[in-house]
């Protein structure tokens, strides 16, 4: 059971999300710049919200009002990320093991040789990293938070990187991991064939807000409208990566400037060569 009721706000960007899952995988799906990242680092404690109620089983992970916050270390989530950010010196062994280190004994669950089997990776555990495809590292980064024994599994665009036949890969196995472990999942994605193919509840994040939330079969419909509708979308709510090629431009402008003034320039005496287009050049 998840009971997630979060408040916060970043700049001008408002976060205000309430919702309740059952467990399952629960998708947060949303365009860019709508808040799912934002609410996502709330619940596995790398923010801290203005004002929240973060609940996962019968745990109170935040609560403002009782001013209760976990640090982020004891909460005992794993987070899946676009990359799969294993460590190139260790083999597949090393690094699905690397998280079991870090839990006590007595709150270890899941048998390796079984994470192993369900995600397919039995012939990859000698290798390293740099021989792997980008399905197979997701799978491994998969595995390594499997055996870290969390209460709650966090997976962040995990298939963002990857291409059409690497995603068509890797989805089979998240599908076997939402059906035969009893870990709540939260799933971010702004991909509505993942989230219908993978999703038990379903909450569409619009500009900071939720839209609809509930069982998936009931809010499918809503997700693939909003992924239909493409309006024009509102600066003010996009990330830095979205300003990037704006700043690009303007960059691109003055570097043209620096190189017609350097060409314009009069050749030093002795026979050099006036300054460069750029400094150092």
């Amino acid at each position: 059971m998840l009971e997630i009721r979060v408040r916060h706000r970043l700049g001008a960007f408002a976060l205000d999300a309430n919702f309740a899952s059952d467990g399952g995988l629960t998708a947060l799906f949303g365009r860019s710049g709508s808040g799912k990242t934002s609410l996502i680092n709330a619940i596995g404690g790398l923010i801290h919200p203005d004002h929240a109620r973060i609940v996962v089983g019968d745990e109170v992970l935040t609560d403002t009002d009782r001013d209760i916050f976990v640090p982020r270390h004891r909460r005992r989530t794993a987070y899946v990320f676009q990359e799969g950010r294993l460590f190139p010196h260790l083999t597949v062994r090393q690094n699905l093991l690397y998280g079991r280190w870090f839990t006590r004994p007595l709150q270890r669950h899941g048998d390796f040789g079984q994470v192993v089997d369900m995600l397919g990776i039995g012939p990859l555990l000698r290798r390293r990293p740099a021989l792997l495809s980008g399905g197979e590292k997701q799978r491994v980064a998969i595995g390594r938070a499997l055996l870290a024994s969390p209460r709650l599994l966090l997976m962040d665009e995990p298939l963002a990187s990857l291409d059409e036949d690497r995603k068509a890969e890797i989805l089979p196995y998240i599908e076997r991991l939402r059906d035969e472990t009893r870990l709540p999942i939260v799933y971010v994605s702004h991909s509505i064939a993942e989230v219908a193919r993978l999703a038990s509840t379903l909450v569409i994040l619009s500009e900071g807000r939720i839209a609809a939330a509930g069982p998936a079969a009931e809010v499918n419909d809503a997700a693939r409208s909003l992924a239909a509708d493409r309006p024009p979308r509102d600066r003010r709510h996009l990330g830095d990566a979205d300003r990037r090629p704006r700043l690009g431009v303007r960059l691109d402008a003055a570097a043209r400037r620096r190189r017609g003034a350097a060409c314009a320039a009069p050749r030093a005496s002795g026979g050099q060569q006036g300054p460069g287009p750029y400094p150092g050049a």
